[in-house]
């Protein structure tokens, strides 16, 4: 599943803005979902995050060693400048054609990467610091199974780790959109969309899914049919660092 640019911009907005109103105050907090940072490191390593963007995209940057560095403001300052920023690379996505060429560290090589990774990325940082400071909202379920989408499509092939697998399946089945995804385990990862038994099922919302494979949630926050053995197999080799 890949939205529709207009929706990546949305999102990226909603949870910026999401992210900022539940920061303030509680900089201190640790986010468990990123150990050893709390909400202030998140805070900014987002804000850089959105900056290095901007400037891969505004300057159609092949290389991401003539991007300039970001100036991390004082606590006072932060949330303005994570707003000026955040506001500034929806500003860029939006008024750049997703099929232009820029750098990117995937094999897809053009802006409409960077709209769909911006979004995705904000939105996981955005319950990141809910979670840590107030209830996590979930992630839209349209947006989550795109996410877990891209995870698989574009993270997955990057994995060099071997995984020893003799053709156990999951089935991972979203409930509360139409996703569905059915996980080989071999040499190599597969995956395919659709629906079929499998050794192991897992059921939850996207945002549950997609969460878990981010290794925000555990397994046991969603529904686990068959061989667990293999979810946490899959889930300990997956390396998202």
């Amino acid at each position: 599943m890949t939205l529709e640019e207009s929706a990546y911009a949305e999102a990226l907005h909603r949870d910026s803005e999401r992210l900022l109103e539940a920061a303030p105050g509680n900089f201190e907090a640790q986010v468990a979902g990123c150990p050893g940072w709390n909400v202030r490191d998140l805070v900014a390593h987002t804000g850089e995050v959105h900056r290095f963007w901007s400037q891969i995209v505004e300057r159609r940057l092949q290389d991401p060693g003539e991007s300039e560095p970001a100036h991390v403001p004082s606590d006072d300052e932060l949330p303005a400048w994570f707003r000026e920023g955040a506001g500034h690379l929806g500003r860029v996505l939006s008024s750049i054609d997703g099929s232009i060429g820029v750098w990117t560290w995937s094999h897809q090589k053009d802006a409409a990467f960077v709209k769909r990774r911006m979004a995705q990325e904000t939105a996981v940082h955005r319950w990141d610091v809910q979670s840590a400071t107030s209830k996590a909202e979930p992630i839209e379920p349209e947006l989550a199974q795109d996410g877990v989408d891209e995870l698989f499509d574009v993270f997955m092939p990057l994995e060099e780790a071997r995984l020893t697998g003799h053709g156990e399946t999951i089935h991972l089945h979203q409930t509360d959109g139409d996703g569905e995804w059915i996980v080989t385990l071999g040499d190599r990862i597969a995956v395919e969309r659709g629906h079929t038994k499998a050794d192991t099922a897992v059921r939850g919302t996207g945002s549950d899914l997609l969460l878990m494979l981010w290794r925000r949630v555990p397994p046991s926050q969603l529904e686990v049919l068959g061989q667990p053995a293999n979810l946490e197999r899959f889930l300990a080799w997956i390396d998202l660092t």
